[in-house]
């Protein structure tokens, strides 16, 4: 076409049913180019140099809105690409081959071994081009290699996948058993911090458990005295990041810690209560009610009383610790059973390497050979003419409509 209104012109006819057959380049039928209403066929006359190109090609008849596959052909169209066996065409092949895994793999990141895998992406990119070389190239050993290598790269992917999770067990075993010693340590204190906190309780008739804190400094047993005077602390007292005794209760001994703490970006001192044992347990995160005194001489009772709670969490994670410690184990003691299985294809794809080297090596020509019998045997008589087969691959490419 001269210009672009005449190319619009001939399109605009495929697409009527007048025009019959449309030759052009990729650039010229490529992309934005709409002539898929009556296409039946595509046929390619030579081998592009980007896999995108051979996808544009077979995009102007493979797509929706082709009336003509929708209706009569089962949304099918025959791509038809011609080639010249034992030529230059295998080498272009290959490089598409290793241009369109090397793209496909690194958008979809399936790159299962160190290297490359040839083919395991033509299901999803639906361009075999190992096929292609194989068949061109007229040695089906190549097909052979192809076929290996995908298998090889898959069970290579395979074992990768394994060993990360083989990996990635092993690695929660140890914490998971780390977690469980820690947890059982813990458990054990509590217990031990609850058994004597129960063993010394005094309850009143009513069965709940009397709050009989002592502060130091502090002579009066009155629970309001003891809260105004807590509230007192926690208002006024530093401690410098130190843990400070300042009371009893039950054996326990009460303490206070100074922290610094952040409001609105501004520091402020944060006093916070615990009762130590051996482990130090708290009530409302450490903070003393500033508005009730006896809540706030309440803390440390309740506190004691929330060991019970601890008890039952760590126990009831113990438990499950020990449940999921066993497989983990099982996990992390597999071994893969396809490594005999990988060496094999291994050993004969490179058994398949080294005969594809050899019939590919040159042949030796023989000295006793005439050069009046080499010219005899490479003149061409006169009328005739020889050709190289050309060999067709059909595909039937599957469109939704």
């Amino acid at each position: 076409c001269k210009n672009e209104r005449a190319r619009k012109a001939v399109i605009a006819a495929m697409n009527e049913g007048s025009v019959r057959v449309l030759f052009g380049s990729t650039s010229m039928l490529g992309t934005g180019v709409n002539a898929q209403k009556r296409c039946v066929a595509i046929h390619h006359c030579d081998t592009p140099w980007r896999p995108s190109d051979l996808e544009q090609r077979n995009g102007r008849g493979v797509r929706a809105g082709n009336e003509i596959a929708k209706l009569y052909a089962d949304n099918k169209v025959d791509v038809i690409i011609y080639a010249v066996e034992k030529s230059l065409d295998s080498y272009k092949f290959n490089l598409l081959h290793c241009k369109q895994t090397f793209i496909s793999q690194l958008k979809s990141g399936a790159l299962g071994a160190r290297t490359i895998d040839e083919g395991a992406m033509d299901e999803k990119s639906g361009m075999n081009f190992s096929e292609y070389m194989a068949i061109l190239s007229g040695n089906t050993d190549l097909l052979d290699k192809a076929k290996l290598e995908k298998k090889i790269a898959s069970l290579e992917g395979e074992r990768k996948s394994f060993n990360k999770g083989k990996r990635d067990s092993e690695t929660k075993l140890q914490s998971k058993t780390a977690e469980l010693g820690n947890n059982k340590a813990s458990l054990k204190g509590m217990t031990e911090d609850y058994g004597k906190f129960i063993g010394k309780a005094r309850k009143d008739k009513d069965g709940n458990i009397l709050n009989l804190i002592t502060l130091d400094g502090v002579e009066s047993t009155n629970l309001e005295v003891i809260g105004k005077h807590l509230q007192m602390l926690a208002e006024k007292e530093t401690t410098g990041g130190q843990y400070k005794r300042i009371g009893e209760i039950y054996g326990f001994p009460v303490k206070i810690v100074s922290k610094t703490s952040f409001e609105n970006g501004l520091p402020f001192v944060d006093n916070r209560f615990f009762v130590e044992g051996n482990y130090k347990y708290q009530y409302n995160y450490g903070h003393i009610a500033k508005s009730d005194p006896i809540a706030a001489a309440n803390n440390f009772v309740n506190a004691l009383q929330k060991i019970q709670g601890y008890i039952e969490q760590y126990d009831s994670r113990c438990k499950a610790l020990e449940k999921e410690i066993p497989q983990l184990e099982e996990i992390a003691g597999k071994t893969w059973k396809k490594e005999e299985e990988l060496k094999g294809l291994k050993a004969e794809l490179a058994a398949l390497d080294r005969k594809i080297q050899l019939e590919l090596a040159p042949p030796v020509q023989e000295k006793d050979i005439s050069d009046k019998s080499q010219t005899e045997n490479n003149t061409i008589k006169s009328g005739e003419f020889h050709s190289d087969t050309i060999v067709q691959q059909e595909r039937k490419i599957r469109i939704g409509l």
